[in-house]
């Protein structure tokens, strides 16, 4: 056990110093002045940039599906996971809705000065009305949204398809079509897992094509206004939102809080809610008193698709690497990335680098550059603690009133 901690370890500070090495290569090819270099590393961004393109909308696409469609239950427990749902979407809801208000208050800053000419894809969500915006969610085909890189239209396919899964009468035939997608997202999770072993390099020429992009002009402060929200919607959803709902609910939210401290700390140093998911069973039931059907049932559903921290991530770095690039961030644009960031979020389940590389498909899928996220990557070693100790904190407090409501039914019964 011992061998097997040294070794993770190991590798943890390998990755580290592999980080450190790329972003310092980085800034000094960027600031050089040799055109060798400058190019070398604008070859690797647009390589990159062209593989996560590449990868992104299927791998998202997959991963809600598998998520939706692999979770049926029957009998007594239907009731249970339809409450778990719920619960679920709304908790992350809220927590993207936060850092909508956030973002809308503080109005973060542009780093870049010289902002870029707006994508095509994305125009639709700036012009007409907002019936002609939800016309255009609907495909003419299956596989328009793929092709054109239309993200909603993706999400609307991939809910409705992971639903019609778990309809299927025939057994054998939704067994076959639900392995068939565990396969497929199995095999781009395996490409992904290579990508990810190779990020450094690709940090490299994200980092040398930002520094070539910022040297007319740069202002940090809008890097700062943007870490603020992230930090501040996080901590609001877990210290305002998450006890009001406790509260409502007839359970004493920070003497929950106070219980679950094992598993938050955790959480909070491994960065890994999946991880921590045996630590966090056993406290919500030696702590909060959740009944065990419920907490091995609820909580590995909610360890896949409750993430209340990386739904406010995907929003604020989309709507701010948009804004960055020239975009025209309208109410309707940003109302309709509360509802893309939600379900993008619930599709999170197995994607290596969790948000952020989530974020960088999202971006990537519309042609937004993400040489930006170069300045973020430092960053979110932080960023990743807080959202993790968020989402279990969440988990257990969709446990636990999901447990007091099936003993209120019990005892009424």
């Amino acid at each position: 056990m011992c061998a097997q901690n040294d070794l993770k370890t190991k590798r943890k500070i390998n990755t580290s110093v592999l980080y450190l090495i790329a972003v310092v290569l980085g800034i000094g090819c960027g600031l050089s002045e040799i055109p060798l270099l400058e190019s070398l590393g604008q070859v690797i961004s647009d390589v990159f940039i062209k593989m996560f393109k590449c990868i992104s909308l299927p791998l998202i696409s997959l991963s809600i599906m598998v998520t939706v469609c692999q979770y049926a239950s029957d009998g007594g427990m239907k009731q249970i996971w339809q409450r778990t749902l719920a619960y679920t979407l709304g908790t992350t809801l809220v927590a993207a809705t936060v850092a909508f208000f956030l973002y809308w208050i503080i109005s973060p800053e542009n780093i870049v000065s010289q902002q870029t000419v707006v994508p095509e894809s994305e125009g639709a969500l700036t012009q007409g009305s907002y019936f002609s915006y939800l016309v255009q969610i609907i495909p003419g085909n299956i596989f328009e949204p793929f092709l054109e890189h239309h993200v909603m239209g993706v999400l609307l396919v991939s809910m409705v398809v992971g639903v019609a899964i778990r309809y299927i009468p025939d057994d054998k035939s939704r067994l076959t079509m639900t392995h068939f997608l565990q396969g497929a997202h199995g095999l781009f999770l395996v490409v992904t897992g290579w990508i990810v072993k190779i990020i450094p390099i690709g940090l490299f020429g994200f980092i040398v094509a930002t520094i070539i992009e910022l040297k007319s002009g740069m202002d940090m402060r809008g890097l700062g206004e943007y870490l603020a929200i992230v930090v501040l919607a996080n901590l609001i959803q877990g210290f305002v939102i998450l006890p009001l709902w406790l509260s409502m609910n007839g359970v004493r939210p920070f003497v929950a809080m106070r219980g679950m401290l094992p598993a938050l700390s955790v959480a909070f140093f491994s960065k890994s809610s999946a991880g921590t998911l045996p630590i966090t069973m056993e406290t919500a039931e030696k702590n909060l008193g959740v009944s065990p059907a419920i907490s091995r049932f609820v909580l590995p559903l909610c360890t896949s698709i409750n993430m209340n921290g990386c739904a406010a991530f995907i929003f604020v770095t989309v709507i701010y690497l948009m804004q960055n690039h020239g975009m025209d961030i309208s109410l309707m644009t940003m109302l309709s990335w509360i509802v893309i960031a939600t379900v993008a979020a619930i599709g999170n389940a197995g994607v290596p680098m969790g948000c952020f590389f989530l974020s960088a498909s999202l971006l990537t899928s519309m042609n937004v550059p993400i040489t930006l996220l170069g300045l973020i990557l430092p960053f979110y070693s932080i960023i990743d603690m807080i959202e993790t100790a968020l989402n279990v904190w969440s988990d257990s407090c969709v446990a636990k009133v999901v447990d007091e409501k099936r003993t209120i039914m019990s005892a009424e019964a």
